[in-house]
């Protein structure tokens, strides 16, 4: 027997605790256009509240972090930040020893330069450049200094023997030869692990796009195997991959910063030495191969 709603007769047994036989007469009305079962009724209903809870659940709960992310990432893609990290901290342990080395050029050149103009002799002056090894202008001026000394010594016994200099002796264009050789060892010395630095600005942000890609790539081939096509399935492989790309500015942009840095104190340096070779040409050329 069929009654007006089965919801009645559902809702009387569960929140009252009846039975079919204590319900109301007044509700215990047969009509047939209402024949239908509880079943019936609340079925499609619960199907679809089940279906939402399915798509509520596939949905992230909380965002992914880095460590998450990187825990999901391929093979590649773990090759590519260990690359990045590899040339990051070569990249820092560069800068933090051609900082120590030009702080220490920059200061022992200006204390040289001091020496240089204040001291009366050369003597003087070499025994300091014997002191002060980290300076570029230092170093220039020994090799300068000791072309000089054999030369007036050539001169001296050309001179004893009758004859003028020879062409040979080269004079003060074999000084100059002489301190541009030796400022070209300076500067190669000084520059030393600075195309590393050059090398990563240029290439790590391509080695990081690089695992992007791959990630990428790998993250669309897994929709094959997924059961949605959704954004929610290929989002967690695609913000992984796209740590690589960080990593790889992370380890370009402060190489590069480096880089800038270095090879302008670099100029500086050659700019006095530079200078410097000027003045001590002059000055031989002036008193000292007269």
């Amino acid at each position: 027997m069929y009654y007006r709603h089965s919801l009645v007769l559902w809702w009387w047994s569960e929140a009252v605790g009846g039975t079919e036989s204590t319900l109301p007469p007044s509700v215990r009305v047969y009509d047939p256009r209402l024949d239908f079962t509880f079943s019936e009724f609340a079925m499609p209903g619960l199907r679809a509240a089940s279906e939402l809870a399915d798509q509520s659940s596939s949905l992230p709960g909380q965002p992914l972090g880095v460590i998450d992310m990187v825990s999901e990432l391929g093979s590649v893609e773990l090759l590519v930040l260990v690359v990045l990290g590899y040339f990051s901290v070569i990249c820092w342990g560069i800068y933090f020893y051609k900082r120590r080395e030009l702080r220490r050029a920059s200061k022992q050149s200006e204390r040289f330069l001091e020496v240089f103009w204040e001291a009366k002799s050369l003597s003087t002056i070499h025994t300091t450049s014997l002191e002060l090894k980290a300076s570029p202008v230092a170093q220039m001026f020994r090799a300068g200094y000791q072309e000089v000394q054999r030369l007036a010594k050539a001169k001296r016994g050309t001179r004893g023997g009758g004859e003028e200099l020879s062409t040979d002796l080269g004079g003060i264009e074999n000084v100059e030869r002489t301190m541009r050789r030796a400022m070209t060892q300076e500067i190669t010395r000084l520059e030393h692990r600075l195309t590393f630095l050059g090398t990563t600005a240029a290439t790590a942000p391509f080695i990081g796009l690089f695992g992007t890609v791959w990630g990428i790539m790998t993250a669309f081939r897994g929709l094959s195997t997924a059961h949605s096509s959704s954004i929610q399935a290929v989002a967690p492989g695609i913000a992984g991959a796209l740590i690589a790309t960080a990593a790889g500015l992370a380890a370009a942009i402060p190489a590069l910063m480096q880089h800038n840095a270095f090879a302008r104190e670099i100029r500086v340096l050659s700019a006095e030495m530079e200078n410097f070779k000027a003045e001590f040409l002059n000055i031989a050329e002036r008193h000292l191969l007269k």
